[in-house]
């Protein structure tokens, strides 16, 4: 269907002077409503490649998009519940979906709308997938304190552990290294070594559940961030993953549960930055270095902010809750200002 309609949307953001000084501004900019990708509350999602996207959501199917044109490519269908995460393959037209019907599936663009593989051995909500560099292997995680480690040829598990109280929010596998790195409701974050699938090391603990994490390109960095409200907890903590694998810096100013963090391309500012979204529904950009806030921009109307991911090196997509996937822009022609650019 492509483009529906231009709307006009009013925008309050704030904007760092160099000298310092916060400025808000609000500003009316036209926005493209393309066709939508989902009925209900979208859960997450995922970059496929330079102009495509990946997203599941509450109405139990997979949706792969075209945010640049803004029409859906294709719909998949299998699972019998809320998607709850998505796992791209690296330079592939292949990924994965995992589900509260405990079970996680592999597609294929390319292929059919069935599954090319099913996963079942989890017994409670599947809440973490990360797939390895090389793509031959999966780990899942759930609420039922396991990771289980999967053979993505033949769909057999190749190793399980459980950890108690060790209810997994996320993971993501640390690019060119055989290690995953997880968060859980335990406030812990753990890096795993896939290779008999222990425990490396435990980062010390937070005060509060930690929502999601994501590691640099390069390997050398993490990020993870915090559930909290009213502004107690709701940051996010950059760490070393090479060294000393200390915290380096927290990023403050979010009221309520932050719910992803990502590494922002180098190309798109000065500085190094990363974002973040959150249930308050605002998207933040930070410098890594200092922690300070570079830019925040109102999704309002949105609900919560669900899910973050880096479409190219100027563009975002942000998941909802109220208003389907919103398509965000950095715009350095007055500072470093976010805006919304189009939803889906």
């Amino acid at each position: 269907m492509g483009k529906l309609q231009s709307k006009l949307k009013h925008s309050t953001y704030k904007y760092s002077r160099p000298d310092g000084i916060i400025e808000e501004r609000i500003q009316t900019k036209a926005f493209q409503e393309y066709s939508p990708a989902h009925v209900d509350t979208v859960s997450v999602v995922a970059a496929l490649n330079s102009d495509l996207c990946v997203s599941g959501g509450k109405d139990k199917t997979v949706v792969a998009y075209n945010w640049r044109a803004g029409n859906v490519v294709k719909r998949f269908k299998g699972h019998e519940r809320e998607i709850t995460k998505i796992a791209c393959v690296r330079k592939s037209d292949q990924f994965f979906s995992a589900s509260r019907d405990k079970m996680v599936m592999m597609w294929d663009l390319e292929g059919s709308s069935q599954p090319r593989q099913q996963f079942s051995g989890h017994t409670m909500v599947v809440t973490g997938l990360a797939v390895s560099p090389d793509s031959s292997q999966l780990c899942t995680g759930s609420r039922d304190n396991s990771l289980l480690l999967w053979d993505v040829g033949t769909g057999q598990c190749a190793e399980r552990v459980s950890v108690s109280r060790n209810l997994v929010t996320h993971l993501c596998w640390v690019p060119r290294e055989p290690y995953i790195l997880q968060t859980s409701e335990d406030k812990t974050i753990r890096l795993w070594d896939s290779r008999g699938l222990q425990v490396a090391h435990v980062f010390p603990i937070k005060q509060h559940i930690q929502t999601y994490c994501e590691v640099s390109e390069d390997g050398r960095r993490c990020i993870s961030c915090s559930s909290g409200f009213g502004g107690e907890g709701c940051e996010a903590t950059l760490w070393d993953l090479r060294q000393t694998r200390n915290r380096i810096c927290e990023y403050k100013g979010h009221f309520q549960t932050v719910a992803s963090c990502v590494f922002l391309p180098r190309a798109l500012a000065l500085m190094p930055v990363i974002a973040t979204s959150s249930h308050d529904c605002k998207v933040k950009i930070w410098n890594q270095d200092t922690g300070a806030c570079l830019s925040t921009l109102s999704l309002d109307g949105s609900g919560p902010l669900t899910s973050l991911a880096v479409a190219d090196t100027t563009s975002s997509l942000c998941a909802s809750f109220s208003r389907g996937i919103h398509l965000l822009r950095v715009d350095h022609s007055q500072g470093l200002e976010l805006r919304e650019v189009a939803a889906f």
